[in-house]
C-alpha cells in the first residue's frame, strides 16, 4: 500500500493524519506543498477523473482574498499557479484520492 500525504505542516488536519498513520504505524510519504509546490502533471493525476474545484479550498484567507466567489476562472490553472489554494490534507492510497476525509473512514 502506497499512502501519499499532502498538506502543510501548520495545517492542524494534516498533523491530524500523519499521527492517524503513525498510530497505525503505516508508512506514508509527506509532501509539503508550502515548501515544494506540486508539480503541473502530479496535479493533472491527482484531478483526473474529477472536478479541480474540489480541491480548492473556498475557506483560505487567499481565495477571500482574491474574491474568487464572485468570480469565474479556471480552478486548475489557479491550483497550479497557488498551492495555497488547496485544501489540505489530500490523501492518496494507491490510485485513490481523498480529499479532506473522515481519517476513521479510510479502507486500510
Amino acid at each position: 500500500m502506497n499512502i501519499i500525504l499532502y498538506g502543510t505542516k501548520k495545517c492542524a488536519e494534516t498533523r491530524k493524519a500523519q499521527r492517524f498513520f503513525q498510530e497505525r504505524k503505516l508508512p506514508i510519504q509527506f509532501r509539503d506543498i508550502s515548501d515544494m509546490p506540486i508539480p503541473e502533471g502530479e496535479l493533472k493525476n491527482l484531478t483526473a477523473g474529477c472536478d479541480p474545484s474540489k480541491f480548492i479550498d473556498t475557506g483560505s484567507k487567499k481565495y477571500i482574498k482574491r474574491g474568487f466567489a464572485f468570480m469565474e476562472y479556471d480552478a486548475f490553472e489557479e491550483l497550479l499557479a497557488d498551492n495555497g489554494l488547496i485544501v489540505t490534507p489530500i490523501i492518496r492510497i494507491d490510485r485513490k484520492i481523498y480529499i479532506r476525509p473522515v481519517l476513521e473512514d479510510l479502507p486500510l
